[in-house]
C-alpha cells in the first residue's frame, strides 16, 4: 500500500508514492525531498504530435440482451491523445506529455458501465462474497521492514484542506494518510456511507477493482477503450462534451473552483463542494456519464509514459492495444503504477487540469483515496452473469 498523489495540471505532472501507513516525520525521511514539479523527463522524447482524424464507428450491429446499467459502446477506429495545443489552458508546458502523440487506434465493441460503481453495487459485493479491501486490511512488517509497530495500521490517503492558502508545490500539506479510512469510512472511522449509496465507491486499489469486476461478470476496460468511450464518437474535442469548459455557462462535470487547497475554498460553482452522486450532469453521446471529474477511474494498463509514442512510431492503426507489458515511471521506476482516467473533485486549473478527456492519471496499483473509483466493461462475446 503505497501513497501515491497525481501532482498534475499547470504546474506540470508527476506522481509520487510512499508508504502511506507512515507518519508525517516517517513520511519525510523516507524520500530526501518533494521531488520538482517540473515535466518528467524520460530517456525517450516523444515524436511530434498528430493531428486529430475523424472517428469512424464499427458499424456491428448491437447485440441483444443489454446487461443492466450498461451501454453499448460500438467500437471503430478514432484518434486518441493528446496535442502540444491543449497546453495552451496552462501557462507552464507539461500537461500532456505523457499523451502525445495523436495516434489511431481501432477497438472492437463492448458494453460500458454508464456511471462509476457505486457504494451501494460494491456492498452488494462484500455482502455477497466477504471482502476485504486493501485499504482495510493492516500494513505487515513484511510488507515494509523496518517500520514501527504503532505505524502499521490500515488506512487510506484522505484530501485534507489546508487552514490557509499554501503554495502549490508540496503534497503532503492537503493528503494525509487517515487510519480507519476506507470505503466503508470515506473521510475517516467518523464518517459512514449514510445517504450514500448512489455516490461511487472510493478508496479502491486497482486489485478491489479487479475483484468486482470478476465477481460481476465483467471486467475493467484498457485505456484504449475508455478514451473510445469517453469521447463518445467525436474527434479532437478538449473535453467529453466539447472545446468550452462552460458552454452556456454551465458546468458539465463536478471539478474545483475556487482556491485550492484551502479549507472551503471550493465554492461548488458547479452545483456540488466534494465528491458528487453519479449521474448529476448530461451523459455523453453514447450515454456515459462522469466521464470527466467526480472521482478518478482505474482502468487496465499498465503505466508508461512513452507508450503512446512507442504505439505511434509503428506507423499503423494499433488494434484493441492492451498497454505495456510492464509497468514504468522515471519518476519512481521501482513502483508498479496503473492508469487512471478521467480526472476527480479535486481537479482545478489552479493545479489539475485532468479532466481533459485526452490526459492521463497514473498510481501505485495497491493505492486508493477519497477520488478513486473505476467502472466496468463487458466484451460483447461475454455471457452475462
Amino acid at each position: 500500500m503505497l501513497l501515491t498523489m497525481v501532482v498534475a495540471g499547470c504546474l506540470g505532472y508527476a506522481v509520487y508514492s510512499l508508504p502511506i501507513h507512515l507518519n508525517q516525520r516517517t513520511i519525510a525521511d523516507h524520500r530526501e525531498s518533494i521531488r520538482s514539479q517540473s515535466p518528467v523527463k524520460t530517456d525517450v522524447d516523444p515524436p511530434k504530435d498528430g493531428t486529430f482524424q475523424p472517428t469512424s464507428l464499427s458499424g456491428v450491429s448491437k447485440p441483444t440482451g443489454q446487461p443492466e446499467g450498461m451501454v453499448w459502446i460500438p467500437g471503430g477506429e478514432f484518434s486518441m491523445g493528446s496535442d502540444i495545443a491543449s497546453e495552451s489552458i496552462c501557462s507552464l508546458p507539461g500537461v500532456t506529455r505523457d499523451a502525445v502523440p495523436i495516434h489511431r487506434v481501432y477497438v472492437d465493441g463492448f458494453w460500458m458501465d454508464t456511471t462509476e460503481v457505486t457504494n451501494e453495487q460494491f456492498q452488494a459485493f462484500v455482502a455477497a462474497t466477504q471482502y476485504v479491501t486493501v485499504a482495510e486490511q493492516t500494513p505487515t512488517i513484511e510488507e515494509f521492514p523496518g517500520a514501527s509497530l504503532e505505524n502499521l495500521v490500515a488506512g487510506s490517503t484522505v484530501f485534507s484542506p489546508t487552514i490557509a492558502p499554501v503554495e502549490l508545490d508540496n503534497y503532503f500539506q492537503w493528503w494525509q494518510y487517515v487510519h480507519g479510512a476506507n470505503w466503508r469510512h470515506p473521510e475517516g472511522p467518523q464518517s459512514n456511507l449514510d445517504s450514500r449509496e448512489k455516490y461511487p465507491v472510493v478508496h479502491i486499489a486497482y486489485e478491489d477493482a479487479v475483484a468486482y469486476a470478476n465477481w460481476a461478470g465483467k471486467r475493467l476496460p484498457t485505456e484504449a477503450e475508455w478514451e473510445f468511450a469517453a469521447r463518445g464518437g467525436a474527434a479532437g474535442h478538449l473535453y467529453t462534451w466539447g472545446d468550452a469548459l462552460t458552454p452556456g455557462g454551465k458546468f458539465q462535470a463536478n471539478i474545483y473552483q475556487g482556491k485550492f487547497p484551502v479549507q472551503e475554498g471550493d465554492a461548488g460553482t458547479d452545483g456540488f463542494i466534494g465528491i458528487a452522486p453519479v449521474g448529476q450532469y448530461a451523459p455523453n453521446r453514447f450515454g456515459l456519464y462522469d466521464t470527466a471529474g467526480n472521482v478518478w477511474e482505474w482502468v487496465n494498463d499498465w503505466y508508461q509514459p512513452n507508450y503512446y509514442a512507442k504505439l505511434a512510431a509503428k506507423g499503423e492503426v494499433a488494434k484493441n492495444p492492451l498497454g505495456p507489458e510492464s509497468s514504468y515511471d522515471p519518476a519512481e521506476p521501482t513502483e508498479k503504477k496503473r492508469v487512471h482516467r478521467g480526472g476527480s473533485f479535486l481537479c482545478t486549473d489552479l493545479y489539475c487540469t485532468r479532466y481533459m478527456v485526452g490526459t492521463r492519471g497514473k498510481g501505485e496499483a495497491r493505492t486508493g483515496s477519497n477520488h478513486l473509483g473505476f467502472r466496468c466493461v463487458r466484451s460483447a462475446n461475454e455471457a452475462s452473469k
